[in-house]
């Protein structure tokens, strides 16, 4: 089963997201700050992270840039209610970017299936070694 590893402040509209993709047969996990991203992906690595912006503290922006720092072949997409972060050259570094619609998920789940039809989903355990990784780089978009 797909892991997703989904990162939003807004309780309420984690828990709504999280429920959808559960019915949509995948496996969440919500968290709800960049810390407890990155401290979950050191633990168990999600075969896709769906990534608020606007959060306290760490926002999206400098999460997506620690995420990739410790994965670059993570599939990561960006699901915000802010349109102008879409110019920021980090958010490029995303496989896809999602503006957030009210209540409707549609586009979100189009492109979860577009980002991982497009990337081998490959397994990682705290065990694994940077070697495991030689042979997985990221593509540009």
């Amino acid at each position: 089963m797909t892991h997703i590893l989904l990162v939003d402040d807004e309780v309420s509209q984690g828990l709504m997201v999280k429920e959808e993709l559960d019915d949509a047969g995948y496996q969440v996990s919500l968290v709800h700050s960049g810390p407890a991203a990155l401290e979950h992906i050191g633990s168990e690595r999600p075969d896709l992270v769906i990534l608020d912006i606007a959060m306290p503290g760490m926002d999206g922006i400098e999460t997506l840039g620690r995420l990739l720092a410790e994965d670059n072949a993570l599939p990561v997409i960006i699901h915000t209610a802010y349109a102008q972060y879409r110019d920021n050259f980090m958010s490029w570094s995303a496989d896809a970017y999602v503006i957030k619609a009210s209540g409707d998920l549609s586009t979100l789940l189009a492109e979860i299936e577009q980002v991982l039809a497009k990337r081998p989903c490959r397994r990682h355990t705290a065990n694994d070694s940077p070697a495991d990784d030689a042979d997985h780089t990221r593509q540009e978009n």
